[in-house]
């Protein structure tokens, strides 16, 4: 029994480090997504910069979280719902680690971009469709630290509105450059820009799957829904 009690609160000790690893994680991420959202609107390379080398933080914080899961696993053998939660955090490490991978990539577009003038109506929908992304991180990771089921599927079910967005944004974007050719190379960035803040709310949807896991056992019950209609054109997401 003692030995079993101490296992409990060894494992209870390990739980609660790899939560709050999670949740300096998000942080990170959440800062180097916020910045990425600014340094594209503003055009700012120096802030675009920034973005691409927090990536390492982030990376650094998944390599501890999976040390430390795998170590828990092997060495306190959890029982089935103990192990659902080290599994999920595992999955939200994961699609943290994602995440900070896409605004990496918009930082790099920004850097590229090298101060091209970009259209007011153009900034507003990536503004747009960038604060939908950001607000869905923000919501699941609140969900993820209050265990907030509701909270969980309210982001998955509104993944469409993000899709519905890019949607809207591809289109317009490319009436734009078949309007002035001479605007092609910074379509082509700002779409691909685009199609980094719409993969970002898939992200944060799988976080929510992993959230509605820990809590409830298994997966929602229905299939996501999605709205974007340009996947008849697939877009590269470089890292």
């Amino acid at each position: 029994m003692e030995i079993r009690e101490h296992t409990t609160k060894a494992f209870a000790a390990d739980l609660q480090s790899l939560n709050q690893l999670v949740a300096e994680m998000g942080g990170y991420v959440e800062k180097q997504l916020g910045d990425s959202i600014d340094a594209l609107v503003k055009l700012d390379r120096d802030r675009a910069r920034r973005v691409v080398s927090a990536d390492d933080a982030v990376d650094e914080l998944q390599r501890k979280i999976e040390e430390l899961a795998v170590t828990t696993i092997a060495t306190r053998q959890p029982m089935a719902v103990d192990l659902r939660e080290v599994i999920g955090v595992l999955r939200i490490a994961n699609e943290l680690e994602r995440i900070g991978d896409l605004a990496k990539n918009v930082g790099k577009r920004v850097i590229t971009l090298n101060g091209d003038y970009m259209p007011r109506k153009a900034v507003r929908g990536m503004k747009h469709i960038a604060d939908l992304a950001q607000g869905q991180l923000r919501n699941v990771l609140d969900s993820f630290a209050r265990r907030d089921i509701a909270a969980a599927t309210s982001v998955w079910t509104r993944d469409e509105e993000i899709d519905a967005m890019y949607t809207s944004l591809f289109r317009e974007i490319l009436t734009y450059m078949m309007e002035d050719p001479g605007t092609i190379t910074l379509g082509i960035h700002l779409l691909f820009c685009a199609k980094n803040f719409e993969r970002l709310g898939d992200h944060a949807t799988n976080i929510a799957e992993a959230v509605y896991y820990m809590v409830e056992g298994h997966s929602f019950p229905a299939e996501r829904p999605k709205a974007d209609t340009t996947t008849g054109i697939r877009l590269p997401i470089t890292h």
